[in-house]
């Protein structure tokens, strides 16, 4: 997606706005004209990264919030203070992640980190920041309908969602965690789908997944707990592409005039690691609407957030 829509007048919310493809995603949306909230767990970063936005785009309107995924209090603030802002939200990119810890930990609310982080934190926003996403809905045509894109990743594929032991307490393996957490992502933006639907939303809700980018993703998780951060070895390996390409999947589900609820958009090469943004299938993995009912009601017991009737 080279050339972004004009976003001005829009107002977006991206997680894991700085670095990788949060960072990137913020820069191009910043770049069309949209108010990006960089939505960050460590604010020195999030002003960093602001700071990049910035002189890639002198005029760009950013602003950088803390919002900490693995800590349901923070994600509570967090949507409250962009409620009173009372200005509507278009969009919610719910892009942040952490990858294959070599160990189990758990979020401040006790979840295994990738399963709270991923995706239990990212519902929790959704839901609260559903009445905001509702009250930007078009009047007359005079702007699109309000937007929801939510990563996932190929890891997706041979996930499975753990109803006996969601948190990993027995057995933990750093790759399936990680597997069942971005299943339970793409889980959760189909099944917005279908809520917004059944009960007449106003809401698009799509999702996307990167391919193989690189990022700081791949060593970050694995560092975690380690004296030594872990070196990613991504550069030197063929089928991965660069930032720039793997954000454009996100983009398009953020913000795409084409795209529609209930798809999922990813690259067109080989294996779905590499290439032109394009819709992708469903993996089989996540296309019981069962499934996604069941983990969504869940998620929000586990969570205590409810979305509007």
């Amino acid at each position: 997606m080279p050339n972004i829509p004009d976003q001005a007048g829009r107002r977006i919310v991206v997680t894991g706005a700085n670095s990788g493809t949060g960072e990137e995603t913020a820069k191009r949306l910043a770049g069309a004209g949209a108010s990006v909230v960089l939505a960050v767990r460590t604010p020195s970063k999030g002003d960093d990264a602001a700071d990049r936005i910035r002189r890639a785009h002198p005029t760009a309107d950013v602003e950088v919030r803390e919002l900490d995924l693995a800590d349901l209090a923070s994600v509570r603030r967090f949507a409250t203070g962009i409620a009173a802002d009372d200005r509507p939200l278009d969009v919610l990119v719910n892009n942040a992640g952490v990858m294959a810890p070599p160990r189990r930990f758990e979020t401040t609310d006790g979840f295994e980190l990738q399963f709270g982080t991923n995706f239990l934190g990212h519902l929790a926003l959704t839901n609260l920041l559903l009445p905001t996403l509702l009250r930007a809905a078009p009047r007359a045509g005079a702007r699109p309908a309000p937007r929801v894109a939510t990563m996932s990743s190929l890891a997706a594929i041979p996930g499975t969602i753990r109803f006996a032991d969601l948190q990993w307490e027995r057995g933990y393996n750093g790759w399936r965690a990680y597997a069942q957490s971005k299943l339970a992502d793409l889980l959760l933006a189909l099944h917005l789908h279908r809520l917004s639907v059944e009960r007449d939303w106003p809401l698009v809700s799509t999702a996307a997944h990167p391919g193989y980018t690189r990022t700081n993703l791949q060593s970050a998780g694995r560092s975690l707990g380690r004296s030594h951060p872990v070196r990613s070895r991504d550069r030197a390996l063929p089928f991965t592409q660069a930032v720039e390409q793997g954000a454009e999947p996100l983009l398009y589900a953020a913000v795409g005039p084409a795209a529609v609820g209930g798809a999922y958009y990813g690259p067109s090469g080989f294996g779905g690691l590499t290439g032109p943004t394009t819709t992708v299938s469903v993996p089989r993995s996540a296309r019981s609407a069962d499934l996604a009912r069941s983990l969504w009601a869940v998620a929000e017991d586990l969570t205590d957030t409810h979305a509007p009737d």
